[in-house]
């Protein structure tokens, strides 16, 4: 049983319902619909499949939207329009060179890879003389020499084809809008609509930007979580803060790694799963897990490392991307995930380290010091399972980031809290209903557990029943049970 969740953005690839299914099968728990591409009709589509598949899977499901956030891109490129004087060789290749002189106009509809528009209105009042311009991941880079009115004169650094539509970075400049768009508010209402599961905030800067949303959010009575994606400078810089606030941090290390140094991305990603754990906040590693799966049916071996030393971060999961959006080998790409997921798990059950205390908040303090407790009788009394009432999913995500070594069977009366406990890593989510007092709580899992055998007889097994049943933070008790023998 793989305890590390695995999320897979849906796309081209993925869109049909018998791929979605094989997904399930090879062990996705969390679904990403990625609000950057796609229509929300087509968002819609895709949310109707995995609800008639959510039935089938015995591990949970949930849906994670990804707000597309301020991305900045060029605008409509066209290389018929490229004057005559630049030569038939120009014409035949039009890749920036550097030293040459690139002007950007947000307000150009159709331009040149020399004189090119935006969708970012303020591009021109925001940068500033020295300021990179990093365009399709970092491959071209410009520098920006002055600015004429509406018009932003740039000098190649760094040459290469520029094309329509590729995402611009601005690294050292303070971007003045906020992270949260029009487009964003309007998928964020479609979300509440249609109860989708996690909303990922992108580009986010300071924690007052999560706390925007879950206000938003908690104003439309909706208990969609809410996940802040690390990606900007700004960000790091109020690390703790955010993940203080959010629901679940997300390390982006596309956009990560094309606005800060690529050689500090390893040392941010390993803070950031600290911090989370300090915090008992899920976390997951997303970007390039298993890029070369979106062409090739096996990866390299960097990426199994890669892949390995994010589950020993202690991360919660992981996130495949192009992989199963818009690669060959959608199903292969997380058939191997659980693989390495499988390995890497089992060592680290047998090389346990110290577990830290959790800083919950005051009214989860006692649950986070019991999750730590059944950390430690599970490794003295040698329990198979740990059982407990989550009806918000607050009890299992602290047992959850204690680090357990066995399944934490976690159920709920909650269809959407159910849900969510999918991202958690080593939980099962469970949905029933309430029952009458803990002895026929017990009772009910007892049966479930061993059908799936997840359990045998005689086994012992470590409850948090929840006193009383249902009403949050108030598993106050554990119990160690033996399954009745045959």
């Amino acid at each position: 049983m793989i305890k590390t969740k695995i999320i897979a953005t849906l796309g081209p690839a993925s869109s049909g319902e018998k791929v979605m299914e094989a997904l399930v099968e090879a062990g996705v728990n969390v679904f990403r619909l990625n609000f950057s591409h796609g229509t929300l009709a087509e968002h819609k589509s895709l949310l109707e499949t995995i609800n008639q598949l959510r039935s089938g899977s015995a591990h949970g499901l949930a849906v994670m939207g990804d707000l597309c956030g301020p991305k900045i891109r060029t605008g409509i490129i066209e290389y018929e329009q490229l004057a005559p004087d630049g030569g038939p060789e120009r014409r035949g290749n039009p890749s920036l060179r550097t030293g040459e002189e690139v002007i950007i106009q947000p307000d150009l509809e159709k331009g040149t890879p020399y004189r090119f528009g935006t969708n970012y209105e303020s591009f021109s009042q925001d940068v500033k003389p020295g300021d990179r311009v990093l365009i399709d991941d970092g491959q071209i880079e410009l520098i920006v020499v002055k600015k004429e009115n509406d018009k932003t004169i740039c000098r190649v650094q760094v040459g290469g084809f520029v094309s329509s539509h590729k995402g611009i970075n601005l690294p050292d400049t303070e971007v003045s809008t906020s992270s949260i768009t029009a487009r964003d508010w309007q998928c964020a209402d479609w979300a509440i609509e249609n109860k989708l599961d996690y909303l990922a905030l992108s580009f986010v800067r300071s924690a007052a930007e999560i706390i925007e949303l879950k206000n938003y959010l908690q104003e439309k009575d909706s208990p969609i979580k809410v996940v802040a994606k690390i990606e900007k400078p700004q960000a790091v810089e109020h690390l703790e803060n955010i993940v203080q606030v959010s629901d679940a941090v997300l390390v982006a290390r596309g956009d990560l790694g094309v606005e800060m140094d690529l050689a500090q991305v390893p040392l941010i990603q390993k803070k950031i799963t600290k911090l989370c754990r300090r915090f008992g906040k899920p976390v997951i590693v997303a970007t390039q897990m298993l890029q070369s799966m979106i062409e090739a049916p096996v990866p390299t071996r960097a990426e199994v490392s890669d892949v390995a030393n994010a589950i020993m971060d202690f991360t919660d999961a992981v996130m495949l991307s192009g992989e199963t959006a818009v690669g060959k080998y959608p199903r292969q790409a997380v058939e191997t995930i659980r693989r390495i997921a499988g390995k890497t798990e089992a060592y680290l059950d047998e090389h346990s380290e110290p577990r830290p205390t959790i800083e919950a908040t005051e009214e989860m303090a006692v649950t986070a010091t019991l999750a730590r407790s059944v950390a430690q009788m599970i490794d003295d009394l040698e329990a198979k399972l740990v059982l407990t009432w989550s009806q918000t999913g607050g009890t299992a995500r602290l047992l959850s980031k204690s680090r357990i070594d066995v399944p934490i069977v976690a159920y709920s009366s909650d269809e959407l809290f159910c849900q969510q406990m999918a991202l958690h890593y080593g939980v099962i989510p469970v949905r029933a209903k309430l029952p009458k007092d803990t002895k026929e709580f017990i009772s009910q899992a007892e049966k479930l557990i061993l059908e799936r055998n997840w359990v045998k007889h005689a086994d012992k097994i470590i409850v948090l029943p929840g006193r009383p049943l249902a009403v949050p933070a108030t598993s106050h008790s554990i119990l160690l049970h033996t399954i009745e023998a045959k």
